[in-house]
């Protein structure tokens, strides 16, 4: 018997001649699921249903409703096969059908599927309320994967029995398993600048690509350039997204590849990020500020995953990457980007960006700090530069910042403590801080700032490696590298 994870392996390679031959033009926005109460005790088919829902694949008979056991119909299978494999519902040819009118809210995917040749009609009429057996649940999405009727029997598992009829479920569950196997492939690439690719696929990624570490394995470039952080849907779009990449050779060639599919190409930019100002905002650490209104914006604000989630500031961009009629320059993700300063005499120190730094409270200011232990020489001048960046010719004179004050420092319980400065730093300069807690017998731990969790004044600090406040004893708390004046803080531990 052939194992499932070999012809799963085989379905992955092989479906993408069938995948692409289906235009994905009608991709609708994903949505939270519905709170299905009646699927608790379908275990094998709990999360395919809720997936499917998440993305407007199927619906519920009400909000708690889905009837997971009850036989699907045609009619039910047509919206399930088309929106589940993005079939172009776009139609021009409308066929004309004696059980199907073109007001049913069946009638597009019918028609769709019908068009396509993945389900058939007899005499004009289509049956859309008889059920489907397992055997023909099958056949159907074999046909839309263009793939051998066994592997597909494979995903459905022991359950399947010919002439049986399928149930809700057991379709949601195959037509799930079937759009994990298929890989999306590149359409299009096109080139935003010398950080960052735009690419268009024939249908939206899987959730795998959330992860740092599995997006580089399936984003592969040539020529030793990388991907630098996950790729990010573009509000609005079905199948676009921004991908981050290490700074490209301008006038290279490069090929990028997704999953080991066959490869987009493009050529390497040498669009630079056109920065306006540079501030020192730390004795370690300046901000790179832009304006949208000098035609830059942060890919933050337009990607779908902070839409609605920067305080009315986010928008929408075309596929140009064009808003209210002007082209922007987007800043894609920071992570692993540096910055050279060069000082008078020629010595040079890296600054490298701070996490979660990039555009927050507002305003387009990443922050990039030296290693631990440098700091810049007050009334020296600075020359920046980077492969990906230009900075208006500016140079960075340096200054005698005096570190942050901590007020007070209160354990919350044995991992984690609050950090409060005497003011409000109106922006992110907890971002990458540490503080050591020294107990009377000398015993230290090290606390270190939870990105994106200051509320004002006040910042979260989690203790590291595994290590926990005693209850009862008062630590001293030291900032390390002096990034705060820490004078007579202590904390006592709680339970």
């Amino acid at each position: 018997m052939v194992k499932r994870n070999s012809l799963l392996a085989a379905l992955t390679i092989t479906t993408a001649v069938g995948f692409a031959a289906i235009a994905p033009l009608n991709v609708l926005q994903v949505l939270a699921a519905d709170k299905f109460i009646d699927i608790e005790n379908t275990a094998a088919s709990k999360l395919a249903i809720q997936e499917l829902a998440k993305q407007n694949v199927l619906s519920g008979y009400s909000d708690t409703e889905f009837k997971p056991n009850q036989n699907v119909t045609r009619g039910e299978l047509a919206k399930i096969a088309a929106l589940s494999m993005y079939v172009n519902l776009n139609t021009d040819k409308k066929l004309s059908f004696q059980d199907v009118q073109q007001s049913d809210w069946s009638f597009s995917y019918i028609n769709a599927l019908v068009n396509a040749g993945i389900m058939k009609a007899d005499n004009d009429r289509f049956q859309p309320g008889a059920t489907v057996s397992h055997e023909q649940l099958v056949e159907i999405a074999a046909t839309l994967l263009k793939q051998d009727k066994a592997a597909v029997q494979i995903l459905f598992g022991s359950s399947y029995t010919a002439g049986k009829a399928a149930t809700r479920a057991e379709t949601a569950q195959l037509f799930y398993a079937v759009q994990q196997a298929a890989i999306p492939q590149i359409t299009q690439v096109k080139v935003l600048n010398a950080v960052a690719v735009q690419i268009t696929f024939s249908a939206p990624l899987t959730p795998e690509n959330t992860d740092v570490e599995k997006a580089k394995q399936n984003f592969v470039f040539s020529d030793g350039l990388m991907l630098e952080n996950i790729p990010q849907l573009k509000t609005g779009a079905k199948a676009t997204y921004i991908v981050p990449t290490s700074p490209q050779k301008a006038g290279t060639g490069y090929t990028v590849a997704y999953k080991g599919q066959k490869s987009g190409s493009f050529i390497g930019s040498d669009i630079q990020i056109p920065f306006k100002a540079v501030e020192q905002v730390a004795a370690d650490t300046i901000e790179l500020q832009s304006y949208l209104a000098d035609g830059v914006t942060d890919y933050q604000y337009i990607i779908a995953l902070y839409s609605g989630k920067r305080n009315g500031l986010d928008f929408t961009v075309d596929d140009n990457n064009t808003y209210n009629g002007k082209p922007l320059t987007i800043i894609p993700s920071m992570r692993l980007k540096q910055v050279i300063l060069t000082d008078q005499a020629g010595a040079s120190m890296t600054a490298t960006y701070v996490p979660f730094t990039q555009s927050t409270d507002g305003k387009q200011e990443p922050k990039f700090r030296l290693a631990n232990g440098e700091t810049l020489k007050s009334g020296s001048v600075y020359t920046l530069s980077a492969p990906w960046a230009t900075f208006g010719g500016q140079t960075l004179t340096a200054k005698s910042i005096a570190p942050l004050a901590i007020q007070q420092a209160e354990a919350v319980s044995a991992t984690s403590i609050n950090v409060t400065l005497t003011a409000d730093p109106q922006d992110e300069l907890f971002a990458g801080r540490s503080v050591t807690l020294t107990a009377p017998d000398g015993t230290k731990l090290t606390a270190q700032y939870k990105f994106t969790s200051r509320q004002g004044a006040v910042g979260v600090f989690d203790i590291q490696n595994n290590g926990k406040l005693i209850s009862g004893v008062t630590y001293s708390v030291a900032a390390v590298n002096n990034w705060a004046d820490s004078q007579a803080i202590t904390l006592t531990g709680v339970q």
